[in-house]
């Protein structure tokens, strides 16, 4: 039986158990929560931890949110649900917006000086990019969307989980003269930029934790304006539609902004 099948499996069993079983008496909120960890906690392996528990509207289900997974129980935390829930009139996919919610981020919060920064016409539009050095997904959009697209400021941080020579190959770009030229070379025309300096300083270290802090997995990673992500490459009509969905969610500016001041020169990729 398949995961998907399985779960629905448990899902039509607890529907089914709700539906006929008499009320009972809803025990408090914290001894209901420490309830559910204590059951759900130790099934979920050594390194897996609850950051939180919350009920949703939906199905007497609880949402329980693990190492940045999210995955559903009852009240009595005897079953556990992997997969995702749906509204069947709407069509949405309710896991998926709240995956979306809990990974938004504060953009402005990110360290572009440890990025390397490239302008295309009036740069008015903004995103982040994390990307190895050896991802062939990566240097595919950086061959096609990347190259195609017009008007935006893109901020690459060179996250390295794929390769041992991954570190090693962003380090010499970052050391290189021109930064951008260097990734540019290598990323499309597969050339090497010589090797740094071993006194070169470079934000490998940095980049990596904040890859991991921001729970990135898999790369290319790519962090719009308003905090949003997209895990994983897209082709150009698909960036262009997600540039269009800010603009309509965006609220007007009080007044024209001040010109930023520039940085300094500075389907997904497998787990490392």
């Amino acid at each position: 039986m398949t995961k998907s099948k399985l779960a629905l499996f448990v899902l039509a069993a607890l529907t089914a158990t709700v539906a006929n079983a008499a009320p009972a008496p809803a025990p408090a909120k914290a001894s209901l929560e420490e309830t559910i960890r204590k059951r759900i906690e130790p099934r979920l392996g050594k390194d897996m931890k609850i950051d939180s528990i919350k009920k949703t509207p939906y199905g007497g289900l609880y949402e329980v949110r693990a190492s940045g997974d999210i995955i559903y129980t009852d009240e009595a935390g005897e079953y556990l649900i992997f997969g995702q829930v749906v509204d069947v009139k709407t069509q949405r996919n309710l896991t998926k917006e709240r995956v979306d919610e809990i990974n938004m981020i504060n953009f402005a919060d990110l360290p572009f000086q440890h990025a390397l920064k490239l302008v295309k016409g009036d740069g008015k539009r903004t995103i982040a990019i994390f990307e190895d050095p050896n991802c062939g997904y990566c240097k595919r959009f950086r061959q096609t969307t990347l190259k195609e697209i017009d008007n935006v400021t893109v901020y690459t941080f060179m996250y390295n989980i794929l390769s041992e020579d991954s570190s090693a190959k962003s380090k010499n770009i970052w050391c290189a003269p021109d930064r951008n030229k260097a990734w540019d070379d290598w990323m499309i025309d597969n050339k090497a930029a010589p090797a740094a300096a071993a006194n070169c300083a470079n934000p490998n270290d940095k980049v990596f934790e904040l890859g991991r802090k921001l729970r990135i997995e898999g790369t290319p990673a790519i962090f719009f304006a308003d905090g949003s992500r997209i895990p994983g490459a897209i082709d150009t009509k698909g960036l262009e539609a997600k540039f269009a969905t800010l603009n309509k969610t965006a609220k007007p500016a009080a007044k024209p902004a001040a010109p930023a001041a520039a940085a300094a020169p500075a389907p997904v990729a497998a787990k490392k």
